[in-house]
């Protein structure tokens, strides 16, 4: 796939740099709203939305936003976008918006948010920065999703709310509560790292695993990858 393609940034967000899985970001809404499957896809799309539009409108005005105010001019767009989505949730789904909660106007500050205007959407096209959103979204959405479903039918006996264990079935409730959802990370975090060892164990390069990247960092020099905004150009670690 070609370097910022649409399907690259896709691939990307999804897959390579999945915001919760990958790069364990997000972790606030990811543990917090994860009580079921709805839920999960309901914070992660809202949260697409708002990651695609920021991106779209911040790449848009990167020529003209100054370099020193432009972590305020972030937020500004991003709260912005926030604000818009809260009252569309609120007048056309109020059931999630008032599951949701107070995880809403706080994807504001979600570092996934301005982690993507600051390292990819500041420094690239309208358009890659666009797909970059709604990859990142879609990334993130998937893994709520999965763990949410995952407390929701291990807690509830339920997917998406219909029952899908036998009568018979004693819900763990633990799974419900705060606990669970640190449980169920645990749990997929350690089957990646299984299969990351196993691999190493046949001689395959798994360091590509986890970091978000297929280059070297220490020597990368594409615009917008996080590696190179966190090394710079001369290879060496900054901060």
């Amino acid at each position: 796939m070609k370097n910022n393609s649409p399907a690259e940034r896709l691939y990307n967000g999804i897959v390579k740099e999945n915001p919760t899985f990958v790069l364990v970001l997000g972790m606030c809404p990811t543990l917090a709203v994860t009580t079921s499957a709805v839920n999960g896809l309901g914070m992660g799309l809202t949260t697409m939305v708002v990651l695609a539009f920021s991106n779209l409108v911040i790449s848009a005005l990167r020529r003209v936003i100054p370099d020193k105010v432009r972590i305020p001019a972030f937020i500004v767009i991003v709260a912005s976008m926030v604000t818009m989505i809260q009252l569309l949730l609120q007048g056309f789904l109020p059931a999630l918006y008032d599951a949701l909660g107070i995880y809403i106007p706080l994807i504001v500050v979600n570092c996934i948010i301005l982690g993507r205007a600051e390292s990819y959407a500041s420094k690239n096209p309208a358009i890659p920065s666009l797909f970059d959103g709604i990859g990142m979204g879609l990334g993130f959405s998937l893994a709520l999703t999965c763990i949410g479903a995952v407390r929701e039918v291990l807690g509830a006996g339920e997917l998406f709310g219909f029952r899908v264990m036998p009568a018979s079935y004693v819900p763990f409730s633990i799974f419900v509560m705060a606990p669970g959802a640190f449980f169920v990370l645990a749990f997929l975090t350690a089957a990646q790292n299984r299969i990351k060892r196993n691999g190493e164990k046949k001689g395959k390069d798994m360091s590509k695993i986890q970091s978000g990247c297929l280059e070297d960092c220490t020597a990368c020099g594409v615009s917008g990858c996080c590696g190179h905004a966190f090394y710079g150009d001369s290879g060496k670690k900054e901060g």
